[in-house]
């Protein structure tokens, strides 16, 4: 092969080395100058959609295109609604504390009747001219009746939904100091069981105790501050050992025994003790030790309180974190009372709250539908 051919291919092999370079280089280039706002739909809406309400926050602050995904994926709780019962008539309210509105249903199925509990959207009601105890589901106006039980100053609740075959109701009056009797029911059954159970502490039971299913068991908070422990499978009753919450002695004073409400929340027990010249002290049940230990913070918890059943929520809208909302509401409807962790404070400022002078059965929270529209 001549010299000047052998030249010609060198300079042909070495321009697309070159080229080669430059396009290898021009990917580099790119994959450098590419960032974290550059991935594909599908995988960012992948990704976000598995974060916690906290992250998905904060990963919305990236950029505008994180926001967007962010925000069509993200998953808030939905906050209990304040079902007003009125003293005469069959219109009821419903107070969204999110969006400060109020709705309103015509419910005639519920005349002559007093609400005794909520659960997963649930009332349990009760007739006290008949003894007629019943589920009646608000905004699907679905009612299912159970056998006549005569209710006098004792608290039900119930452990689940109505159609769940694991729904179990529980009441629990004391017939003496040492001895309680505790009945219970289900969808289904014909009548009640009523058995007495030996107290190896003193239990009272009144209109003002509290109630609450946690981890297959009734807590049931006495009028003195006791803890009644039931399990519904074994059928076996106990009162813990372990001393009443600790307040200021200014807590003590007119009312006191009514300022109190109770709920669960992944398993813990939590009170709220109230008094109407301080602020409310929360306590949890550490079930290791014993004890009621006391909380400066809800960790982002809100806790919804009225006297016959209280809820816990996580991933709620950020002001709604770490606040206790009380079962009133001001300002036309406006806003509804709770106190701020955060704070330490209520809000609004300067507003009686001597939750023992409320009726217990003007409202409850209750969970609403997700879709409140469909039942208008």
């Amino acid at each position: 092969m001549s010299g000047k051919r052998k030249r010609k291919l060198k300079l042909l092999s070495d321009t697309i080395t070159d080229n080669r370079r430059a396009v290898d280089e021009g990917k580099s280039e790119n994959l450098e100058l590419q960032s974290w706002a550059d991935l594909p739909a599908e995988l960012l809406e992948l990704i976000l959609s598995r974060l916690i309400l906290a992250d998905n926050i904060r990963a919305s602050s990236v950029c505008k295109r994180w926001h967007s995904v962010a925000s069509d994926v993200r998953i808030v709780s939905q906050s209990p609604w304040l079902m007003y019962f009125p003293k005469f008539g069959d219109c009821y309210e419903f107070y969204d504390p999110v969006q400060r509105k109020t709705y309103t249903l015509e419910l005639p199925e519920l005349n002559g009747s007093r609400v005794c509990y909520t659960k997963d959207g649930w009332l349990l009601l009760y007739r006290p001219r008949t003894h007629r105890v019943f589920f009646f589901n608000p905004f699907t106006r679905e009612l299912i009746k159970l056998p006549r039980f005569e209710m006098t100053y004792q608290i039900v609740a119930f452990s689940c939904a109505p159609t769940s075959p694991d729904c179990v109701l529980f009441t629990v009056k004391h017939v003496s100091p040492t001895v309680v009797a505790i009945s219970t029911c289900y969808p289904g059954a014909t009548e009640w069981t009523t058995i007495n159970h030996p107290n190896r502490l003193p239990f009272v039971s009144s209109i003002w105790n509290k109630l609450v299913f946690c981890n297959g068991l009734f807590y049931c908070l006495s009028l003195t501050g006791w803890l009644g422990v039931f399990d519904p499978v074994e059928c076996i009753w106990n009162v813990l050992a372990v001393p009443p919450p600790k307040c200021p002695e200014n807590f003590f004073a007119k009312n006191w025994w009514k300022g109190k409400f109770m709920t669960e929340h992944g398993g813990d027990i939590l009170v709220i003790y109230t008094c109407c010249s301080e602020n409310p002290i929360i306590f949890k049940l550490d079930q290791t030790l014993m004890k009621w230990e006391e909380m400066r913070t809800l960790d982002g918890v809100t806790l919804f309180a009225s006297f016959l059943s209280s809820h816990s929520r996580t991933d709620l809208i950020g002001i709604m974190r770490n606040n206790v909302y009380f079962s009133k509401v001001r300002f036309y409807g406006k806003r509804c009372i709770s106190f701020s962790l955060d704070d330490y404070r209520y809000y609004p400022r300067k507003q009686c709250h001597d939750w023992g002078e409320q009726d217990p059965f003007e409202n409850i929270w209750i969970e609403p539908p997700k879709d409140f529209s469909v039942c208008m």
